[in-house]
């Protein structure tokens, strides 16, 4: 029989899985006493989780990274999934566990999406644009194949920050051939691939991810325009080019707004394009990940990410070899 995975449970049912703890946040409770705020993995998603009145050894033993044998209840608290903890235990070495086998993994292999990037550096046809960007691919090659896109929002899976890369670079052959007489394909897909490489040093890793202290302290937009220097250094490219200048506007630009954490807004047709296209994949992958884990006629849980929207996912529609006639 098929081991159950966190959302294999319904509501109101008990479980017991091993699961990987993904975060552990220490805060205190009204009563004054710590408790545990977690996020649970497996291959199936994330789930939070309080583990009340917790003690010091509780807190130095459960930490992010890793794997517990958890027996609880499946839940709603305010229109969110959780898990009302009953018992958790670590897992000893002779379980012979992993954590990777407990982490969310995109639905196309590396080595797919690597012969779909290297096909599409040969449509970067500028000089200077193509050898930077196989530069810093090379350069972060296992780290842009295995990290994820963000710590929690979207494409939070391990290979996440690749599927994103190419979701984006699909989307923008499709505006690029759709307006070939006024986007500039080459740059377009330049911006797309090398937008978000900075987080292969703004985050940890798709296991227990979290933000490194350049990533809290400088952050990843920042962090690749730093690399698109060195690189241009190394390679001997002007950087007073204007070639140079238009890509790195495409990084510095991809948030859109000020407060959003871009220094300058898009002033380049392609980088406004970029940052559409970033927003509109990110969004779709929030809705993907949480309507999966909605009832058909419900709404999903309040998200984030999406300023705190629910979505109603409508109900399955029955499918029919009938033909309607008038």
């Amino acid at each position: 029989m098929k081991e159950k995975k966190i959302y294999d449970y319904i509501i109101d049912e008990n479980m017991e899985l091993f699961v990987l703890i993904k975060s552990a946040d220490v805060r205190l409770a009204k009563n004054g006493k710590k408790f545990i705020a977690f996020n649970f993995s497996d291959s199936s998603g994330e789930i939070s989780a309080k583990f009340w009145d917790a003690s010091e050894e509780d807190i130095a033993n459960f930490k992010p990274g890793k794997i517990i044998l958890l027996k609880g209840k499946r839940e709603v608290y305010q229109n969110n999934p959780q898990i009302k903890i009953y018992h958790i235990r670590l897992v000893s070495a002779e379980e012979g566990l992993k954590p990777e086998d407990f982490v969310k993994k995109a639905p196309l292999s590396k080595d797919d999406m690597e012969k779909e990037f290297n096909q599409a550096l040969f449509e970067i046809t500028n000089p200077s644009w193509n050898r930077v960007v196989r530069f810093l691919l090379h350069k972060y090659h296992d780290q842009f194949f295995s990290f994820p896109a963000a710590k929690k929002n979207h494409h939070a899976f391990d290979g996440g920050l690749a599927f994103h890369t190419l979701s984006m670079l699909r989307l923008a052959h499709t505006i690029a051939k759709q307006y070939a007489d006024i986007i500039n394909a080459p740059l377009l897909y330049a911006g797309a691939i090398l937008h978000d490489l900075g987080k292969t040093i703004e985050l940890s890793g798709p296991i227990a991810t979290k933000y490194t202290l350049e990533g809290n302290l400088i952050g990843h937009i920042v962090l690749v325009d730093e690399e698109i220097v060195k690189a241009c250094q190394q390679l001997k490219i002007d950087l007073a080019s204007e070639d140079m200048i238009l890509l790195r506007h495409m990084i510095l630009a991809h948030h859109g707004l000020l407060e959003y954490g871009s220094p300058v807004r898009p002033h380049l047709l392609e980088a406004e394009v970029l940052h559409q296209i970033d927003e509109l994949d990110a969004s779709i992958q929030m809705l993907r990940g949480t309507l999966a884990h909605t009832e058909p006629g419900n709404f999903s849980e309040r998200i984030f990410g999406m300023d705190g929207r629910n979505f109603y996912r409508p109900q399955e529609k029955v499918q029919s070899d009938e033909i309607i006639k008038d």
